[in-house]
């Protein structure tokens, strides 16, 4: 009788650092994965795009992980941890929003993929909503960017556009970011036909409120998920800049608030909530 092959582990690709042309950094491994991912279109329906992905000698296996490791949320645990709070969510509030997968913001900075991120992106209608969730995972760490009243025109007077960046790790200075945003953003208007005066869009405001922190190099994923979690509770009908930051405030939530969140809506928690 043979040899019984030993069952292998569950592997999570944890996307690292794209490049973006912040200094000279040194690819890691698993940036160079992301070509693991198979692009494949998403429908046009408030449901997650499926990724296929293939097997990867540099995928960090589970088992073997290290407690900090296992805490960390990779990209496909943090889909799941997202759709298990959308579907959750009422429907009347539902209706106000809609978001961009979480790989979307890194794919489009590489230039091989840009085309069919951004056809993905028209495809969701993103200017039919009033706020859009853009996750965004860069150099191994995760942030929210949020598109507020896009179903305006930018020059409106009545409810500007605006950006917010939040991000539970400020010292990281979250406005490194900015360029690729702003270009990223420009390029969806474009794409959509929807302004031809390109300084306006380029004059959209983006805010970075401070907001609660994280308190290792571990909690990014899970604040985002919380972000997205509150900023549906609690999001005004009309954003304006005038009463900015509204609820976004260092003391906007607790540490105990963000572990029992997970508790509800994420998976690995013996893990996440220490």
């Amino acid at each position: 009788m043979g040899k019984r092959k030993r069952p292998q582990p569950v592997n999570f690709i944890d996307l690292d650092q794209p490049t973006t042309g912040h200094g000279n950094r040194k690819k890691s491994k698993e940036s160079e994965n992301i070509e693991t991912v198979q692009l494949v279109p998403p429908s046009t329906s408030d449901t997650s795009p499926v990724r296929r992905r293939k097997q990867s000698t540099t995928e960090v296996e589970t088992s073997g992980a290290s407690p900090s490791q296992k805490r960390k949320l990779d990209s496909r645990a943090f889909e799941y941890c997202f759709q298990n709070l959308w579907r959750s969510s009422p429907e009347e509030k539902k209706i106000q929003f809609t978001y961009l997968d979480c790989l979307w913001f890194s794919l489009y900075l590489k230039a091989a993929h840009r085309r069919k991120v951004l056809k993905w992106i028209k495809n969701k209608q993103i200017f039919s909503k009033k706020y859009v969730f853009v996750p965004i995972v860069c150099w191994s760490h995760w942030s929210l960017l949020i598109f507020c009243h896009f179903d305006e025109k930018p020059d409106s007077k009545t409810r500007k556009p605006c950006m917010l960046l939040l991000d539970s790790l400020q010292e990281a200075n979250p406005r490194r970011l900015e360029p690729e945003i702003r270009k990223f953003v420009m390029d969806i208007f474009k794409d959509d036909g929807r302004c031809k005066n390109l300084k306006v869009i380029g004059d959209i405001p983006l805010m970075v409120p401070k907001v609660p922190q994280q308190k290792n190099g571990e909690e990014c994923g899970k604040f985002v998920l919380y972000f997205i979690h509150l900023f549906m509770k609690a999001a005004p009908e009309k954003f304006s800049i005038k009463d900015y930051p509204y609820f976004m405030k260092e003391n906007w939530f607790t540490e105990e608030g963000v572990c029992q969140f997970f508790k509800t809506f994420g998976h690995f928690e013996e893990d996440i909530c220490l």
